[in-house]
């Protein structure tokens, strides 16, 4: 009984989670998925559903190889190893993933600098790019590698465009420059246009997605490239802990995922866009990030509630969303919040945004 009333109570406690779509939960159906799969051990080549995960992903990325990690940061952090050396300097947008969540990784792990760069919404195009590769010289680090981020989370869920994609990956080789994408949402950016990952991935040397997110599972990424590349990678996957053994259970999820939630990814968007344009209308908000994907920022007002005070305030009210500066709230879609769960979005931050609550 004790325990009946403990989950009873716990699932009662449940909010409308709008903090990230890494808040998924793995639904039954991707649970049981893993009942059947067969499994071995990773580390030998041993894990025939990891294995043809890695196999997929590749294809789907269009590159020759793959190796599965359990988590993204995992991905950027060993691409950026395997493409430098101590004392170089990577190129990324100053907002970029890399840079403000991976606890100062790329110093730490790869002994590099990092410049950043002023770009749009996360995004950056190939004169900016140009203008910051350094000409060789002996005084100073030699710029190894260029980052983008597709989609752009920081910039509010941006999609960059094909062609600037390929611009920025045709200069940095131009200049000898390796490039890496983060690729944590990529699968959403091919859902909001059309375009194949294969080919937002095509120029760059190294590719990752990500399982956790609109995906819906509780772990795992898969990280592509080159097949010397993911021997690299695979050797320094060993370096910083090694491999998942029957690594086939978090696998057998991910292709569920893969089989039954990628087309469903537009449905985050639609909903994002409508909680962006009735966000837009409350008159505490400054500005509305525009919105390309599952990802919604806006900026409140000097006179209006701090975000920090919002996000108190929405918690209270059963839902949660994110402060990611004084005035500045993140709002992500996913497949754990529907139409109702807007709904109530909505309703509470407008009694609390709207002119009548913005006292």
């Amino acid at each position: 009984m004790a325990k009946t009333a403990l989950l009873l109570r716990w699932i009662t406690s449940q909010m409308y989670d709008f903090f990230s779509d890494t808040k998924t939960k793995p639904s039954r159906a991707m649970r049981e998925a893993i009942l059947d799969c067969p499994v071995g051990d990773e580390q030998k080549g041993e894990d025939p559903t990891t294995l043809a995960l890695c196999e997929r992903v590749a294809g789907l990325l269009g590159k020759e190889a793959a190796v599965f990690l359990p988590t993204g940061t995992m991905c950027n952090e060993i691409a950026v190893k395997v493409h430098t050396r101590h004392g170089d300097e990577i190129i990324c947008e100053e907002t970029s993933h890399l840079i403000n969540f991976e606890t100062g990784g790329p110093a730490a792990l790869s002994g590099v600098m990092i410049r950043a760069l002023s770009g749009k919404n996360g995004t950056f195009n190939a004169s900016l790019l140009e203008d910051a590769i350094r000409p060789p010289s002996r005084y100073a680090p030699r710029t190894s590698l260029v980052c983008v981020e597709q989609t752009a989370n920081m910039g509010g869920g941006t999609v960059w465009s094909l062609e600037q994609l390929n611009a920025v990956s045709d200069c940095a080789r131009q200049a000898g420059v390796a490039t890496h994408m983060d690729g944590a949402r990529l699968l959403n950016a091919s859902a909001a246009t059309g375009v194949p990952a294969s080919d937002y991935a095509a120029g760059y040397d190294s590719v990752w997605i990500d399982f956790s997110k609109g995906l819906g599972c509780p772990m795992g990424a898969v990280l592509a490239g080159s097949t010397e590349f993911v021997d690299q990678a695979w050797r320094l996957k060993q370096q910083l802990g090694g491999a998942m053994r029957q690594s086939g259970i978090i696998a057998a999820m991910c292709h569920f995922a893969l089989d039954n939630n990628l087309a469903r990814l537009v449905d985050d968007h639609t909903l994002a866009a409508d909680l962006a344009s009735h966000i837009s209308a409350f008159t505490s908000v400054k500005q509305v990030l525009p919105v390309e994907t599952n990802i919604v920022i806006f900026d409140l007002k000097a006179n209006a509630p701090t975000a920090k005070d919002v996000v108190e305030t929405l918690k209270s009210n059963g839902v949660h969303v994110g402060a990611f500066g004084p005035r500045r709230v993140r709002i992500v879609t996913h497949l754990d919040v529907d139409t109702d769960a807007g709904q109530h979005l909505l309703s509470t931050l407008g009694k609390y945004l709207s002119e009548e609550g913005a006292t």
